[in-house]
């Protein structure tokens, strides 16, 4: 199949032009109007690639009531990611040989986004034993991580460092000291003793990241934080990076648009891990991330059910659903009021996270995948959370207005997902 885009924009080059896809790949941007199979105008919006979502929850197998891998890769697709990486907390845990090739193949058969599935590094996620790193990386695992839960033993963690630096494999991390949850369910600042809830110290994130960057340091592995939340988190990855410590870091939109001022109640749409943080750690966040310290974006899109999302602070899980708004709410709080560039948040939604595990995604060269993204930089719209495709109906931004959309997904060079907006012919040549 080959595929003209035509009339598009080029955001590397700023220029209106045409772009070929031959079967997988794209062939490059031309001027001309070369015979093809397929014709989609993108009658002047923007063509980026697909964005790269290293931390998402699909929740399959063991809890399809929340998401399974066909909605969320669904919702994927409508907000523009072609790459997604699912995290191992589903049951059973994909902690064997066995267990992976299962997982896998299901997101052979439902996907319709490219799915890069993650192992544990423990056994069952329990921090009791390592798992068998070298049958998991064989069998296709994309990295080791038990998000969900922080790895509380030092000593289990150096083992486990050792040996994915052997194997040239990422160790992935959710950093929480147990023994300072304090059995807290939001930032343990004022807003929470306003509220009458029990707090989450920021110390519980950044003592475990401080603890894991000397470990990474000592072993040589590849240390990735997940969902950087807090000033003191990004003081010691800013200092572990000056000291040449293989470590990297993620942040979320949420944590980038909200706070802990912004929690209107008991209000459990609010109500994630890590928790939204004081206005100062927001800030850090920010800064974090544009001077380089914070290396990209990632989701963390955790779907829940309406029910359990219903028993506020106390009794619902932890966890808000971001796919399908996560490029739309950031260019608009911080591209149209210009504080970043375009092509910055592009970068930090696709080739940065790509490059940081060694991708081949998240470029438009000729010779890449044709994994791509038109963008309607007009469009404006009011999130509503019951047009989404995600099962998961969990956000703090539901009601939000936004500028900026995907119109149209492409993966391997098929059209997955399209929006009203999206012109396609067929041609006959």
């Amino acid at each position: 199949m080959r595929t003209l885009l035509k009339n598009v924009h080029n955001l590397h080059n700023n220029e209106w032009t045409n772009l070929i896809v031959e079967g997988k790949t794209i062939k490059g941007f031309t001027s001309e109007e070369p015979a093809v199979d397929r014709i989609i105008d993108g009658e002047g919006r923007v063509v980026v690639p697909g964005f790269v979502d290293v931390h998402i929850h699909l929740r399959e197998p063991g809890a399809e009531a929340k998401e399974t891998i066909e909605t969320g890769t669904n919702a994927a697709a409508r907000g523009g990611f072609t790459t997604v990486c699912a995290m191992p907390n589903t049951r059973p845990v994909p902690d064997s040989e066995e267990n992976l090739k299962a997982l896998q193949e299901k997101i052979r058969t439902k996907a319709s986004v490219r799915v890069l599935p993650y192992a544990s590094i423990t056994t069952r996620q329990l921090g009791q034993e390592l798992t068998d790193m070298l049958v998991l990386k064989k069998q296709g695992a994309f990295a080791f991580t038990d998000d969900g839960v922080g790895v509380q033993s030092a000593g289990m963690m150096l083992e486990a460092m050792k040996l994915a630096a052997s194997l040239n494999m990422a160790v992935v991390a959710h950093c929480e000291d147990n023994s300072l949850i304090q059995d807290g369910v939001m930032h343990k600042g004022e807003r929470n003793k306003e509220l009458g809830l029990p707090g989450i110290p920021s110390i519980c994130e950044s003592v475990q990241i401080a603890r894991d960057v000397l470990l990474a340091e000592a072993t040589g592995c590849h240390y990735h934080v997940c969902h950087v939340s807090t000033k003191e988190s990004v003081r010691v990855i800013r200092d572990a990076k000056r000291a040449g410590i293989p470590v990297t870091a993620e942040v979320t939109p949420h944590h980038l648009l909200l706070t802990e001022d912004d929690i209107p109640g008991d209000n459990a749409m609010f109500k994630m891990n890590p928790p939204l943080r004081a206005q100062e750690d927001q800030l850090a966040l920010i800064e974090g991330l544009e001077d380089g310290t914070i290396d990209f974006i990632a989701t963390d899109h955790a779907p829940h059910t309406q029910e359990e999302k219903e028993g506020g602070f106390f009794n619902a899980p932890f966890g808000i659903v971001g796919l399908e708004t996560a490029f739309s709410l950031l260019y608009t709080y911080f591209v149209k009021k210009g504080r970043w560039t375009l092509q910055q948040l592009v970068d930090w939604m696709s080739y940065k996270p790509a490059r940081v595990f060694g991708l081949p995604f998240g470029t438009l060269f000729e010779g890449a995948p044709a994994d791509l993204v038109l963008l309607d930089l007009e469009a404006t719209r009011k999130i509503n959370t019951q047009e989404f495709a995600s099962k998961g109906k969990n956000t703090p931004f539901d009601g939000w207005n936004i500028t900026g959309m995907p119109v149209l997904t492409m993966v391997d060079g098929e059209v997955i997902w399209k929006g009203v907006e999206a012109h396609e012919t067929t041609t006959h040549s």
